[in-house]
Formats: structure tokens, C-alpha cells, sequence
């Protein structure tokens, strides 16, 4: 995105964007850019909708109430969607809200989370994670919006795993080893990485994964880490070896 751009708001609408498209903003974003930043007639505001690119928009129309955007000019392309899978046992609210926004942040294009035998924040709020999704592809200009999926059981969810995508284990008791050596081999293909609970998976949920070809486990080094951190790290590795590192989103 041309530095120019840099500093203006970023929204994300539902709408097709295209040129002379007019755009409706919601209830909260009507309130967030007239009583909060004091935008005016004419001022500019990049949009994205997840399909269609970054556009830049002025304000035609504004009132308390209701605030209207016409869509001037494509600043950026969509980019290929990627296709890596991010499974996470929910964990607690603010550091579940955390860890959604950073598993956006860091190219996750599906978000799923999965219920195992210790998972402590079983009563959530979709809603909530997508509002945290949404908020952190605003902050840092991520274009490919990752979708949210329904909860799913780790038992339904390996019955039901597609083969030919290998599953990325972060198993806290394998052998302190390169993760980056094990991974090499699954580059250009698409991939699953799936974080714990902080309790860990069970002993059976561990054979259930293990004993599917599919898996792929790797250590995260020889340390304890809590599951928001262990997502993070295991991103990144991910990313750095075999991921979009060189990429535009």
C-alpha cells in the first residue's frame, strides 16, 4: 500500500467494492468515525471487504446516524488466499481475544475452534471472535480475512480430516528438535496447525492423534509454553519455513 495511505482508517465492509460504489456504514462504525475520530464530508477512508482488494473512499454523506462512503480508486489487489488451517482449543476471554487477533495477524486463513477433554473456555462468543478477526485485519492491513468456523470436537474433527492436508501438532512431549527440519518437507501444500489446551491433550487424544498418517507433531523447544504463546511461535515457524514469509497479503 503506496505510504500515503499508511495513516488513514481502515474498515471492513461487507459490501462489493468497485468504482462509484456507494457504501452504507454500520451502526458502530457510523458512531466510531463521526463521534469518536470526527471525520467530515470529504475525508478519506480505506475499505475491504476480504474479495475485492483495498479502496480508497471519501465521505459523501454524514450525520449522526448514518454515514455514507463512495469508493474512489483500487490502492491494493486482492492477494491469493492462502490456505492454512489454525485449530485451537478456546481458552479464557482476553487471551482468547489475543490469540484469535495474532493467528489473523499472522496469515491464518480459517480459524476453528476445537473442544478437547481440558479445554477451560467452552462457553464463547463467536460474535466476540469475529469482531476480534475483523479489528486486527483493520490494524495491520490484512486483506485475506480468515473465516471463522463452527466449534467442533477434536474426535469429529480427525474423523472428518481431508488426507491430503498434513496437520501440524504442536505436542508438548515430543523431543526437543528442529521443528523447521521436520517441516520442510510440507512446503506448497495445505496445511492444519493445531494448539492445545493448557492442560495439555489427554493421553488418549494424543494416541488418537499420533496414530494418524496425517499428523505431523513438533516441539516447540524445551520449554513450557501457554497456549496463546505456543500459537504465536508455532505461526511463525510455520510461516518462516514453509509459509507466505515472502508474500503480500
Amino acid at each position: 500500500m503506496p505510504r500515503s495511505h499508511k495513516k488513514l482508517q481502515r474498515l471492513y465492509v461487507s459490501n462489493a467494492l468497485a468504482p462509484g460504489v456507494l457504501v452504507s456504514l454500520e451502526k458502530g462504525q457510523v458512531n466510531y468515525l463521526a463521534n469518536v475520530l470526527r471525520r467530515k464530508p470529504g475525508d478519506e477512508i480505506i475499505l475491504f471487504n476480504g474479495r475485492d482488494g483495498a479502496w480508497l473512499a471519501r465521505i459523501a454523506s454524514l450525520s449522526r446516524k448514518s454515514i455514507s462512503l463512495e469508493c474512489c480508486e483500487q490502492i491494493a489487489s486482492q492477494p491469493v488466499p492462502g490456505d492454512l488451517w489454525y485449530g485451537f482449543a478456546p481458552l479464557k476471554s482476553a487471551r482468547l481475544d489475543y490469540m484469535v487477533q495474532k493467528a489473523t495477524e499472522m496469515g491464518a486463513s480459517a480459524l476453528q475452534p476445537v473442544i478437547t477433554r481440558f479445554t477451560q473456555g467452552k462457553r464463547f462468543k463467536p460474535e466476540r471472535l469475529r469482531a476480534n478477526i475483523v479489528e486486527a485485519a483493520e490494524q495491520c492491513e490484512v486483506l485475506a480475512v480468515p473465516s471463522l468456523l463452527p466449534q467442533i470436537t477434536l474426535a469429529l474433527l480427525i474423523e472428518n480430516w481431508q488426507p491430503e492436508r498434513a496437520l501440524i501438532f504442536a505436542d508438548e512431549t515430543a523431543p526437543a528438535a528442529s521443528p523447521l527440519e521436520r517441516l520442510a518437507g510440507l512446503a506448497g501444500q495445505p496445511l492444519g496447525l493445531l494448539i492445545g489446551p493448557e492442560g495439555g491433550f489427554s493421553d488418549e487424544e494424543r494416541i488418537l492423534l499420533l496414530a494418524q498418517k496425517f499428523v505431523i507433531p513438533i516441539s516447540l523447544g524445551p520449554r513450557i509454553l501457554r497456549a496463546d504463546t505456543a500459537a504465536v511461535a508455532a505461526l511463525s515457524i510455520i510461516q518462516a519455513g514453509i509459509g507466505d514469509w515472502n508474500n503480500h497479503r
